[in-house]
């Protein structure tokens, strides 16, 4: 999976009900006997339950993720203070992701960035806005404050 389509599962499918594609990042099917979408083994409920499987659609059916209220929970219970909503390196931190350099690299080559990746700071904040945008273009709820 991309990163972008980790992010994007972590927080607005954290159950593992989303799909990564959504975040327009291809990846393989999570479990290799997953009937598709049109399949009759999973129950319809799963999708609105945000139980788990692998059925779930790209937003969940009670309406969009709030995602400062997911990014704030994960956050109260990590043992670091962790600034997500202006650093693109605690919030991968957050999500337990790769924050390193070279992770950050490659999420700016699949988010297509343009700029010297080795301005870091200018990357960096690119890279965080980039990444609100597609939290909100997968079905997130993102605070006014976080967008452009």
């Amino acid at each position: 999976m991309s990163l972008i389509g980790s992010i994007v599962s972590k927080i607005l499918h954290p159950f593992g009900g989303g799909s990564a594609e959504a975040a327009g990042a291809p990846s393989a099917p999570a479990g290799g006997s997953s009937a598709p979408a049109s399949g009759s083994s999973a129950p319809a409920s799963t999708a609105t339950t945000g139980g788990g499987g692998g059925g779930g659609a790209a937003a969940p059916a009670g309406g969009p993720v709030d995602v400062e209220a997911v990014l704030n929970d994960l956050a109260s219970k990590n043992s670091q203070k962790l600034n997500w909503r202006t650093s693109i390196v605690d919030l991968m931190k957050l999500l337990d992701l790769d924050s390193s350099l070279h992770a950050r690299q490659q999420l700016a080559d699949e988010l297509h960035y343009s700029g010297d990746k080795n301005d870091s700071a200018s990357m960096n904040i690119w890279l965080h806005k980039q990444v609100i945008k597609k939290l909100e273009e997968n079905g997130g709820k993102v605070p006014a404050d976080l967008k452009d």
